[in-house]
Order: structure tokens, then sequence, then C-alpha cells
């Protein structure tokens, strides 16, 4: 294995063992409204992101419309990333770590499917295989539960059109999301002047007053939000540069197991018996998925 090669697998291993254990940072920010959290989330965030691609003199990611598909494409990729981080953050604070990880799980099916679809890009028998077994699991857990698991759905969805829309901009990871939190960033501030609890109605920065009776170290850590967010992003970017972009095929899987893992044995969630059968398949078709990245070569260096 070459030393680049090496770095970039330390690289992503570390992004996505930082997504895997991020729940444990949303929990500690529990006694803030999870829509003011994406709010502060979305504009520290900004903040974090255009300060580096400034100190690198790099202005393009500025220029949103210079091109209207591009412009458009950035405003979608804005609102389907602010959604996911929403509901990210709704369900850890929430109690559904284990909903969660069931939608990273089966994320990078729907994202080959979304290829398919919009792409022709074509799908061997093998993920064929795989993605009819998520779906199985899926249909069992809705036929014993009596509802759909919409929250992993919501966020397998929202993430595989996300990857979608990022494939089809051509700025870089970092300037992409300088102009999704930019363009966000109107958002932001109608999240932090709302009051959520009283309607919903615009209330200027007053609704942000009962954040003065919370312990310094919440407030610090939702100033972190920013720095939470960029880093697992500059992580992957770096990792990105180093190793064959499929390789990641295999390496995702290490943030949902975490999530998994942290939500049955931190948080104690309940982990019914009919979740092992639902897994079981879901599991199946994550090694199968992988399987199949080694017969089409896309885990060689």
């Amino acid at each position: 294995m070459s030393k680049s090669m090496s770095k970039g697998i330390i690289y992503a291993v570390l992004a996505y063992f930082l997504w895997g254990i991020l729940p444990l940072y949303w929990k500690l920010l529990d006694a803030v409204n999870p829509l003011h959290i994406l709010g502060f989330r979305i504009i520290f965030s900004f903040f974090i992101v255009s300060g580096i691609l400034f100190s690198k003199k790099n202005f393009s990611w500025l220029y949103i419309f210079k091109s209207k598909k591009e412009g458009l494409l950035l405003i979608l990729a804005a609102l389907t990333i602010s959604f996911n981080w929403g509901l990210f953050i709704w369900a850890v604070n929430m109690g559904h770590n284990i909903e969660m990880a069931l939608g990273y799980y089966i994320n990078p099916l729907i994202s080959v499917v979304l290829g398919l679809c919009v792409f022709r890009e074509r799908i061997n028998l093998l993920q064929t295989i795989a993605f009819l077994l998520a779906v199985t699991g899926v249909v069992i857990l809705t036929v014993i539960t009596g509802s759909l698991p919409w929250i992993s759905l919501a966020l397998a969805f929202s993430f595989g059109l996300y990857g979608l829309i990022k494939k089809a901009v051509k700025l870089s990871a970092l300037e992409s999301l300088g102009s999704e939190t930019l363009i966000a960033s109107p958002l932001s501030l109608i999240l932090l002047f709302s009051s959520f609890g009283t309607g919903g109605e615009f209330i200027y920065p007053e609704g942000l007053l009962y954040l003065k009776g919370l312990p310094a170290f919440t407030l610090v850590m939702l100033l972190l939000c920013g720095i939470v967010t960029a880093l697992p992003l500059y992580l992957f970017a770096k990792g990105v540069k180093l190793l064959p972009l499929s390789t990641f095929g295999f390496l995702q899987f290490l943030a949902p197991s975490l999530n998994l893992l942290t939500g049955v044995f931190i948080f104690r969630e309940s982990f019914p018996a009919y979740n092992f059968i639902v897994f079981g398949f879901i599991w199946a078709a994550v090694i199968i998925y992988i399987v199949s990245l080694f017969f089409t070569g896309k885990l060689k260096s």
C-alpha cells in the first residue's frame, strides 16, 4: 500500500469516526431547541468554511449564480443538507439513534439506485440483490411496527439526493459547502429568531433568551458546532484526493455502526428482538454491496 493511500485511509477513517460519534456531541445540546441548533450549525459552519476559503484567497464559491444551472443545484443542495442536518439532530435528541443508523446503512444502496435512475449508471446483479434485501428489511420493519421507518428513509433519501447533486456541482467539497451555507444563512436566521414552542411565529432575537439560563458548558459546546461540522468534511475531502472514491463504499459503514452501538449501549435505546431480523437483512445487504465493489474492482488501489 502506497504512503498516499495510507494517509487517505487515515483521513477517511477519522472522518467517518467523527461522524459516527457525532450523536454524543448533539446529545450534550439536548437542552437547546433542535431547530435552533440547526440554525447555529448553519451559520457557524458558514463562518468557519468561509474563513478557511478567504484565508486561501478563494472567492470563486461566492459567484453562486454565475451559472444558472449551478446556482439552482447549489440551492437544492443547501435545502437538502439543511433538512438532513436538522433531522439528524432531532433524531439524536429524541432518542432515535437506531433508526438513524438504519438510514445511513441503506443510504449507499439508495445512492446506487438514484445513480441508476438519474445518470443511467449500471447496477450489477449483486447490487440488485443487496438493494432487494434492504427493501425486504424495511418492509419487515414496516409490517411489524405498523408504520414506515420514516426517519431512516428520510435520512437515506436526503443524503443520497445530496450526494447526487454534489456529483453534478463542479466546485470542490469545501467551496460547495461554503456556497451552500451562504445560501442557507437566511434560513438559519429564520430558525434562530423563531419560537417553535408557541406556534413558530417570528419573534426576533428575544426567542433565544432562554439560552442565558443554560450552563456555560452547553453554550461553549454550541459555539463549537461549526468546527464539529467542518472538521470531518475537511478530513473527508483530504481522503477523497488520496483514495479511489469508491473505496469509501467500504469505509462509510463505520459511521452507522458507531451510531448503532451508541444508541444501544450508551443511550440505552430499546432494541427489540425483531430488530435482529431487520438488521440481519440490512447487514447482509451491506456485505453483498461491499463484495460487489470487489468484483467490479472498485476497492483496488
